[in-house]
Parts: C-alpha cells; sequence; structure tokens
C-alpha cells in the first residue's frame, strides 16, 4: 500500500484528514500530516520531518506527497525529496484528492499520481454551469 503523507497548514491537514475518515468509515492506515508554516524555523527542520515520515509511511510501493501549494516554499522543499518511481508530490490538496487517493493506494505511484490529481480536479465543480435538470418535461 502506498503511504500519503499530507504537506499542510495543520488544521488544513487535520481537517481533511478527519473529512476522509468520517467517509471511509475509519482512520485510513499509513498517512501523516506534516503541518508546515513557512516561517524559517518550520523549513529548517522540514526536510528532515518530511524524510523521517517519508522512511515511516513506505513498505515498499511508495509514498505521494499531497501539498497544499505549489510554488511555496514547504512544497519546494519536499520537491528535493521526489525520487523517480517511490516518492512523487501532487499539489492542490483538496478532499476529493485525498480520497480518491485513498481509494487507489493499491495502484502504483505513477497511477495513483494521475488517479488523486484527477480527483482533485473533477472534485472542482461550478454548480452554475451543471446541468441539474436531466428532466426534459420538467417545468
Amino acid at each position: 500500500m502506498i503511504g500519503i503523507l499530507i504537506l499542510a497548514p495543520k488544521s488544513m491537514g487535520q481537517g481533511l484528514v478527519e473529512a476522509a475518515t468520517h467517509i471511509l468509515g475509519a482512520t485510513p492506515p499509513q498517512i501523516e500530516l506534516l503541518a508546515v508554516s513557512d516561517t524559517i524555523e518550520t523549513l529548517k527542520h522540514l526536510r528532515v520531518d518530511a524524510q523521517e515520515a517519508i522512511y515511516r509511511l513506505d513498505t515498499g510501493e511508495g509514498v505521494i506527497i499531497l501539498a497544499d501549494i505549489f510554488g511555496a516554499s514547504h512544497t519546494n522543499e519536499a520537491c528535493r525529496l521526489l525520487q523517480p518511481g517511490r516518492v512523487d508530490l501532487v499539489s492542490g490538496v483538496n478532499l476529493p484528492m485525498l480520497v480518491r487517493a485513498l481509494n487507489h493506494r493499491q495502484l502504483r505511484l505513477d497511477a495513483l499520481v494521475t488517479k488523486a490529481s484527477s480527483g482533485g480536479r473533477d472534485g472542482i465543480v461550478c454548480a452554475s454551469h451543471r446541468t441539474t435538470n436531466t428532466n426534459p418535461d420538467a417545468a
């Protein structure tokens, strides 16, 4: 099973894990939150903390890092830890992305990255652009 490391501010990451736990009915295994802020002190320890989390989460199938914002200092630092076929990162984490990743952890890492990315995108919907009335006879 692929490990999942969430890289986001504490309240955001905790909210995502709690919501996913509610949806799935149980606390998912092999998932950790690395709570971040872009302070100098946090960034000093980020690489070591992330390396340690990756080590704990990786049982041989790899680790996907789900980060909040691409280009943020903490995400840039995490990108230095990427290893082809072992550690990858997807930014823009949202609840649909996390749930999709949790439901498809049996895939290879590259396939899970694709599934998680599409889950995040598919979960973004502008309600006013959707056709909600599928009954042509309705007034």
